[in-house]
């Protein structure tokens, strides 16, 4: 096999770019430490802040509670 056939190419975008620096930054620890987190919440402040930032600069006139389907074909590593 050579190695080009083990090769994988996926399109990011630029949100999969966002999703990237956001981590890198650490914007969703930050959120929580300064937040903390609820035992009774099942997505935490600092993820829904990276949903919003993604969703904002996807241009998409839908809201954020229809983006399901917008999420699952998106490369945001651990959103």
């Amino acid at each position: 096999m050579s190695y080009l056939e083990e090769i994988q190419v996926k399109n990011l975008d630029h949100l999969g770019i966002v999703a990237g620096l956001i981590d890198e930054i650490g914007i969703v620890k930050i959120i929580n430490n300064k937040l903390g987190i609820d035992v009774r919440e099942k997505i935490s402040a600092g993820t829904v802040v990276k949903s919003i930032l993604i969703n904002g600069l996807g241009f998409v006139s839908r809201p954020l509670y229809y983006s399901v389907s917008f999420f699952k074909i998106k490369p945001l590593r651990n959103c």
